[in-house]
């Protein structure tokens, strides 16, 4: 299966298909607003806006699995973001990543870049990196920042 069979869900409900980013390289990230790790916000968007015009789309899963960091509902997490961070990439509606009730996309993710951080997501802020083709590149753990990818991400591009 490809990244592109998978179907998601945007805050406002709307479903969208992976397939309608084919030919780009994307940076899938599980967020949480009130995570030790939610200031690598300004940093995914300041990638996003310096790579957008090159082909790179942020995608952003808010989730509340890892110790409650993301409550409220899809507005208030998009009023927060936005508000705060400026975020201007899409964000979609929160997901769980882990479990039973584990997002599908997410399921495909680990299963392409489980390796050495096994095929649970640990914590908020673990990122996938997409290529072009829809191949997952690499996994970035938690703590890696946005900064730190940069050099990854402009290879793809």
């Amino acid at each position: 299966m490809s990244i592109y069979k998978y179907e998601v869900r945007m805050m406002n409900g709307e479903k969208k298909s992976m397939a309608e980013y084919q030919g780009k390289v994307l940076l899938i990230v599980n967020t949480a607003t009130g995570c030790g790790f939610t200031p690598q916000y300004d940093g995914l968007q300041d990638l996003y806006e310096k790579y957008q015009g090159q082909g790179l789309e942020s995608l952003d899963f808010p989730c509340n699995q890892f110790g409650n960091q993301a409550p409220g509902e899809d507005e208030e997490i998009a009023s927060f973001c936005t508000g705060r961070y400026g975020i201007t990439f899409p964000q979609f509606h929160k997901i769980e990543v882990n479990g039973a009730n584990e997002e599908p996309l997410y399921t495909y993710l680990k299963s392409q870049k489980g390796g050495m951080f096994g095929k649970k997501i640990k914590w908020n802020f673990t990122k996938f990196l997409v290529d072009r083709e829809g191949n997952v590149v690499e996994r970035f753990a938690p703590t890696a920042t946005p900064e730190s990818m940069e050099e990854a991400v402009k290879k793809l591009l």
